[in-house]
């Protein structure tokens, strides 16, 4: 058995709301590169979520029923001390495009320095590069039809 301090695992961060093509996209992707991966649905009380937290933990669990690689869960407060409390060396973060990146390149510097929490980026695959939860979420909101943009 690997001790637990040689287990390569990851946090894949995200509200999930709700999870995409894109998302799975990303997780599958990295699952030859660690252990484990969390995703880990962040919770902010703030936040208007089109599916309660619950519904999107299932949701992400139907999708990775089997796969006992990956383990779904919710957190309060900085993505870095959830990983700290996970012993997860890595935040997972899928990119789109250089806007997602410029976004991404400054949390994960800081992440890495202050909390020595390590980010890998994986660009997602040009099929899912125009799929974003928000921009279902729109579509949703105006009765349209996004199916094909969710597992």
């Amino acid at each position: 058995m690997v001790s637990e301090h040689y287990i390569r695992r990851a946090v894949f961060p995200g509200s999930f709301d709700p999870i995409t093509l894109g998302h799975v996209d990303i997780i599958n992707r990295a699952l030859p590169l660690f252990d484990e991966i969390i995703i880990a649905i962040g919770v902010n009380t703030a936040k208007n979520y089109m599916g309660t937290l619950e519904e999107r933990i299932a949701k992400i669990e139907a999708v990775f029923k089997g796969n006992l690689k990956v383990k779904v869960t919710s957190y309060k407060g900085l993505t870095a001390a959830f990983c700290k409390k996970e012993n997860a060396q890595f935040i997972l973060r899928g990119l789109r495009n250089t806007a997602d990146f410029t976004y991404e390149q400054t949390i994960a510097q800081a992440n890495e320095k202050v909390n020595g929490v390590d980010s890998v980026f994986l660009i997602c695959s040009p099929e899912y590069s125009h799929i974003s939860s928000s921009i279902v979420r729109d579509i949703a909101r105006n009765d349209g039809d996004y199916s094909s943009l969710i597992p």
